[in-house]
């Protein structure tokens, strides 16, 4: 591959970014976080399937780090026993770029049979979907094309939901007052934690 090539590429990607849609749905996906987890409680669920899923997961490791209580249920395993994790004011949140992804829609149902107050935010690239027009704030990701030679392999929309999941950790840490002492005692080792550590 070229250096123009890569440039290319990466003009792609960075366009994709700054056109991802700054809506107020940003702001309600905050504000339920914030309710749901650090007034009632609750814990983040992430979920998500293929691709979407290890960014799901990726988003609840970063909550967890940030002081925000976060698990990553697996859609399909939720089907054998999983999703018993689910309590009373936990708060979903789903990763589905088409918003039609049958293991989470299933999750929805199910999750919704064990406790019927659940509500989820959605981040996808269509919301004009099932999942979307059910969903309590939805983060569209302005439905870029992939910058995969094939059009098909997730790559700009795996990115672009990574970004998302960015603001909505770095957005509930302005709101809690997150301080680099509360890191230093969620993140002991390795250079975070001893960098953590030394600003306290």
């Amino acid at each position: 591959m070229t250096k123009e090539e890569i440039s290319i590429l990466l003009k792609q990607e960075a366009e994709a970014v700054l056109n991802i849609p700054n809506t107020d749905e940003f702001d309600k996906a905050i504000d339920l976080i914030i309710e749901q987890v650090h007034k009632k409680k609750g814990k983040l669920v992430t979920s998500g399937m293929g691709k979407a899923g290890q960014i799901a997961m990726n988003i609840a490791t970063t909550f967890s780090s940030t002081g925000t209580p976060s698990v990553f249920l697996h859609a399909s395993e939720a089907q054998h026993g999983d999703l018993g994790i689910l309590q009373e004011n936990d708060l979903l949140l789903l990763v589905s770029n088409s918003g039609k992804t049958r293991e989470i829609i299933e999750l929805i149902d199910l999750a919704r049979r064990l406790c019927p107050n659940i509500k989820f935010i959605l981040i996808t690239a269509n919301t004009d979907s099932v999942l979307a027009k059910h969903a309590s704030a939805n983060l569209f990701t302005g439905n870029p094309p992939e910058v995969c030679p094939l059009g098909m392999t997730p790559t700009t929309s795996t990115t672009m939901m990574t970004v998302i999941g960015d603001i909505l950790v770095v957005g509930t840490m302005k709101k809690i007052g997150f301080t680099n002492a509360d890191y230093a005692k969620r993140h002991h080792g390795g250079y975070l934690g001893e960098k953590s550590r030394s600003l306290v």
